[in-house]
């Protein structure tokens, strides 16, 4: 799985500070890389310190995620000028996926706000920094 992550220091659809995740699903996913996702954004620790240093993470902010899927972070444009979206999930996978991801945080004590799946969505965000970090589970994943 793969998120991108960007990091909101104001009011963002139903969050105020936290972070915005892209959430995508590929073919290969499982529940374990739900929860091991989940686990990564939940402490990813991208937030400054009194001194300024990026510290802190969503529970020392008091910081909300707003999950929004996005298949198209499996698209490939290694050939030619149109992505391939082959590796992302099949619909029924990536949803089932997506929503393991959601509980995952919520059992992590973050608050989740969601967009909708498979919707067309006008997100909004006011990056601040800008941080913007891609985290993967899986056999992208460093």
């Amino acid at each position: 799985m793969r998120a991108l992550v960007q990091r909101d220091g104001h009011v963002t659809g139903a969050i105020d500070r936290g972070l915005l995740v892209l959430v995508g699903v590929t073919a290969s996913d499982g529940p374990i890389d739900a929860s091991r996702l989940a686990e990564k954004v939940v402490r990813l620790r991208c937030f400054p310190d009194e001194k300024g240093a990026m510290n802190l993470a969503l529970p020392d902010v008091g910081g909300a995620v707003l999950a929004v899927s996005q298949f198209t972070l499996y698209g490939d444009t290694a050939k030619g000028h149109r992505p391939s979206f082959v590796a992302a999930a099949p619909p029924e996978q990536a949803e089932r996926l997506y929503r393991a991801f959601v509980d995952a945080v919520a059992a992590l004590g973050v608050p989740v706000a969601e967009g909708v799946f498979r919707a067309h969505m006008r997100v909004a965000l006011v990056n601040d920094g800008p941080v913007t970090l891609l985290l993967e589970t899986g056999a992208g994943a460093a």
